[in-house]
């Protein structure tokens, strides 16, 4: 403001320099520009004087009602002047007569002031003499306060003549006549069904009535007791309403009443000094108040938290925290008029109890729709093996995965999203600024979302069991799902509850971390593909055991052609690589076939080779070197195979795996039987057929190649007559 009023520049400013303004405005603007300004400078002068004629005229037609108003005055004035002339007269004559008046009276005034005293003492004498008869039609028409009343205002002038011979008998029956209304009052106050209203109405007329004040208490909170007993009761049997109905009648009748007995427990009882008690009577009534409140407030609040937990999963949630918001804001109240009770359970430990069972209701509803969604998939599975069509399980698979993906995750984050209703802004209570309402909120986290997580991988370990009979492609599309948890549902559900609710997780060292969930996640999905490893692998292995152990190995004829089983073993891999390749990635590093992969024949040598092989099987006899211990020492310096290792989630890892356990179980039938010649070339044509088919699979056909040549070899060992066919009729 000061920068403006000497500012030379501004026109506003009582020190404006025209001048200088001028010279400004030739050297900084253009021709143009300074036009501008003089066009504007003309226009807000016209319109300065404009305004300045307006305000001209206003002041002017104001000024001249001014005078007219003033001239007006003056003539009210004189006729007031004139009126209050007449007045003053008329005063100074009532005044006169005033004096003369009382002159007059003052002989009489004492005579009669006697008179009107006698009179008020003759209607006291009256009003005794009719006391008794009085005090007998209130009390047989009920009106018992109007009696208490009426007997309070006499009792002054009783207790200062009842001596007299006159008043005695008014007394005394009176007194008998009070007896007897108290004897009436005590019955109507143990009567069982009194209001809180009636019990405090007795009470206070008992206490007028001289009753002592200790037993009184103590009478008074016992029939309120059974009052409230028998409202509880009543509210028990209110199953057809909603909550918001049920906390409205508990309110209205039960705290109703129990506010009602306190207040006037507190006005008939501690807030008055009774001179006729104890000392310690104020802080015995003052304990026997809290018991009373606290074991009718428990009754209650008990009977609140059980009608909640049979509504909570079955009634509407808004609906139950509106009644329990009402209830809470009650007890909010209460507890301000009874500061100094402790009112044991709050309204808030019911919220957190109703928000544990909603939890609670919520996990069973994600717990059946898991479940409902795993018999959806095994019943889809069923549908699609018992279908003519071969591509109708394989297309589907995805679509399960992400159907079984999807659906959980929409569900869990619904269901969170009604749990926010907790924490609405409008409730009187606040579960982020209490104790238990902070650890309620991460216990929401804690049992229903991380609860149901490892719910899920439960339940996926339990079908991957050695005793579970789930079938193959469920175990796969499992563990796939947990390969999706872990990758990011888990992340995003975590995230979800964290910022819906709060909490921070990341420096809570109570908290289960995202990376452990995560971690039994993953570690679900490999037992799961383990499992699917180990039951396809145990499923192609019974083939093989059963082909090898009913056929006769000593009198087989000479092989024409690969056995049927070997065939039946490799389609059925071709099918397992089929739908694996829908769930995995196909770009698998794999070795591709070397030049002579196709026509390698193990043990299929030349003919000098041949019989080299021949000799040297022929010529270490027992005496000289066991074929066995031949067998063990090429072993030893082979790279070892783990066989029931857990495999990699890819396609190859998976194939490698069950094919290591067909092998396998191949050698260890091999080893048990005993072959003739024909029988160990059959077991060379299956071997190399097996080598010709299995290759494409692994990523490392080396491993195919140790195990049929351990088997080969094993078969050799345990043959009679240990002759290996050509090379010719293996690849015929």
């Amino acid at each position: 403001m000061s920068e403006k009023s000497t500012n030379p520049y501004d026109m506003d400013s009582p020190c404006f320099d025209p001048d200088r303004y001028l010279q400004k405005l030739l050297k900084e603007c253009s021709l143009k520009q300074i036009m501008d300004t003089e066009s504007t400078i003309v226009r807000q002068t016209q319109t300065l004087h404009s305004d300045m004629q307006t305000l001209v005229y206003e002041n002017y037609n104001k000024f001249i009602s001014a005078t007219d108003t003033i001239r007006k005055m003056k003539t009210d004035f004189r006729s007031m002047e004139g009126e209050m002339n007449l007045l003053m007269s008329n005063m100074a004559e009532i005044t006169e007569f005033s004096e003369k008046i009382t002159d007059t009276l003052q002989g009489t005034r004492n005579q009669l002031t006697r008179l009107s005293g006698k009179h008020q003492l003759l209607k006291k004498l009256q009003f005794l003499s009719s006391l008794p008869a009085k005090l007998k039609t209130l009390i047989e028409e009920g009106n018992y306060q109007q009696a208490v009343q009426e007997y309070a205002h006499a009792q002054k002038v009783l207790q200062q003549y009842g001596k007299q011979p006159s008043f005695q008998g008014i007394q005394e029956d009176c007194v008998q006549i009070l007896e007897g209304l108290k004897k009436l009052l005590k019955e109507e106050f143990v009567k069982t069904g009194k209001t809180a209203q009636s019990l405090t109405e007795i009470g206070e007329l008992l206490l007028q009535l001289e009753e002592k004040p200790s037993a009184l208490a103590k009478e008074m909170l016992e029939c309120a007791t059974k009052r409230l007993h028998e409202q509880l009761v009543m509210l028990q049997d209110q199953t057809d309403r909603d909550m918001i109905e049920f906390i409205d009648l508990g309110i209205e009748g039960f705290l109703n009443d129990l506010t009602l007995v306190i207040s006037s427990y507190n006005d008939m009882f501690l807030t008055k000094h009774i001179e006729q008690e104890a000392d310690d009577f104020e802080q015995v009534a003052r304990v026997d108040l809290n018991n009373f409140v606290n074991t009718n407030i428990d009754e209650y609040l008990a009977l609140v938290q059980d009608r909640a937990e049979v509504e909570i999963g079955h009634g509407d949630s808004q609906i139950i925290l509106r009644g329990l918001d009402r209830l809470h804001r009650r007890l909010t109240a209460m507890r301000s008029l009874c500061r100094a009770l402790d009112m044991g359970k709050s309204g808030i430990d019911i919220i957190i109890n109703a928000a544990y069972q909603l939890c609670k209701a919520h996990m069973k509803s994600l717990k059946d729709h898991f479940s409902d969604n795993l018999s959806s998939i095994r019943l889809a599975l069923v549908s699609a093996k018992s279908d003519s069509s071969q591509t109708a399980p394989q297309t589907s698979l995805k679509e399960l995965i992400s159907n079984l993906y999807v659906s959980t995750m929409e569900k869990v984050k619904g269901l969170l999203q009604d749990l926010l209703i907790f924490l609405q802004p409008d409730w009187s209570f606040n579960l982020k600024a209490d104790t238990k309402g902070a650890a309620c909120i991460e216990g929401i986290r804690e049992s229903l979302l991380v609860g149901f997580l490892r719910h899920i991988c439960s339940t996926m370990n339990g079908f991957g069991n050695i005793n579970s009979s789930s079938p193959p492609t469920l175990l796969l599309i499992l563990s796939k799902m947990c390969l999706e948890m872990d990758k990011s549902g888990v992340h995003q559900l975590i995230s979800l509850v964290d910022e819906l609710y709060d909490i921070d997780s990341e420096n809570s060292t109570t908290l289960v971390h995202e990376t452990e969930l995560c971690a039994e996640m993953r570690d679900s999905a490999q037992h799961l593909l383990d499992s699917y490893v180990r039951l396809q692998g145990l499923n192609l292995s019974q083939m093989l055991r059963k082909s090898v152990e009913t056929r006769d190995w000593l009198n087989c004829l000479e092989p024409r052609s690969v056995r049927a089983v070997m065939k039946r073993v490799v389609e059925e891999l071709a099918t397992i690589d089929n739908v694996l390749g829908q769930l995995y990635d196909t770009n698998d590093m794999r070795t591709a076939a070397s030049s002579d992969s196709s026509r390698k024949t193990h043990f299929s040598l030349t003919a000098s080779k041949q019989s080299q092989y021949r000799s040297t099987w022929s010529t270490y006899t027992p005496s000289q070197m066991d074929n066995s211990f031949v067998s063990n020492i090429h072993r030893l310096f082979s790279e070892k195979i783990e066989i029931f290792s857990s495999v990699e989630f890819s396609k190859v890892s998976i194939i490698t795996g069950i094919i290591k356990i067909c092998l396998k179980t191949l050698l260890e039938c091999v080893r048990l039987r005993t072959f003739s010649k024909y029988g160990l070339q059959q077991i060379q044509v299956d071997a190399h057929y097996l080598q010709m088919n299995l290759w494409r699979f692994v990523s490392d056909e080396n491993l195919i190649h140790v195990l049929l040549d351990e088997i080969l070899g094993s078969a050799v060992l345990r043959c009679l007559e240990p002759i290996l066919d050509g090379a010719e009729r293996c690849q015929r």
